[in-house]
């Protein structure tokens, strides 16, 4: 399946837009629950208006809501991304950490998200599980039984060489998103039908 993955898709990349790890780690915090086209439609304007952490963490809950509103739970991300602004000024010099512990120590960052900071912008062998990763993995039988993002993390880190973590996050994630679908999978147009083990198959 790695090696299907790797010739289907050589070199997978996040689909949100940052030119920085402070403007990543704002857009997976805005992605939560939404999507990655909605937040590539916000996160312009959001970036002119408060181009560093030191700008962001001097603008008011207000100030970042009126950017953010068409994103879903605006009220509480606005919250968390002047919390994570002010944590990262405090803490860490206004720079991203690139570590687990500190990452989920900032305001709005749970595993999830530090998992896609270590991956995207370290390049370190973290798998973010989010529900496509979760479905996918175990539909087509890379993990089984996994009951929650954890198990399925710790089974995927501990089979797939740590080269190839980083892309695997993002080839699960992109499978799932346009052909691993949670309701109608697309099996007829699917480069892993004949290895995959979901049983509801919908091959002609």
């Amino acid at each position: 399946m790695l090696e299907r993955f790797g010739q289907e898709m050589p070199q997978p990349k996040t689909e949100l837009h940052y030119k920085n790890p402070f403007q990543l780690l704002v857009a997976v915090i805005l992605s939560a629950q939404c999507t990655d086209k909605r937040v590539n439609m916000i996160t312009p304007p959001l970036f002119n208006a408060f181009p560093t952490p030191q700008a962001m963490a001097e603008a008011t809950v207000e100030d970042i809501f009126g950017f953010i509103k068409s994103c879903s739970y605006p009220n509480n991300k606005a919250k968390s991304l002047k919390g994570m602004a002010q944590k990262l000024v405090g803490d860490f010099n206004g720079e991203v950490p690139s570590d687990l512990e500190s990452l989920i120590s900032i305001p709005g960052v749970g595993r999830k998200t530090a998992n896609v900071i270590l991956s995207v912008v370290y390049d370190k062998p973290a798998m973010a599980v989010d529900t496509h990763v979760f479905r996918v993995a175990e539909r087509i039988g890379l993990t089984t039984g996994s009951r929650t993002p954890l198990e399925t993390e710790k089974k995927l880190t501990a089979n797939i060489p740590q080269e190839l973590i980083p892309m695997a996050h993002h080839w699960l994630i992109l499978h799932g998103r346009y052909v691993c679908k949670a309701r109608k999978p697309g099996c007829d147009d699917c480069f892993l039908a004949d290895i995959c083990r979901y049983k509801a198959k919908t091959i002609k």
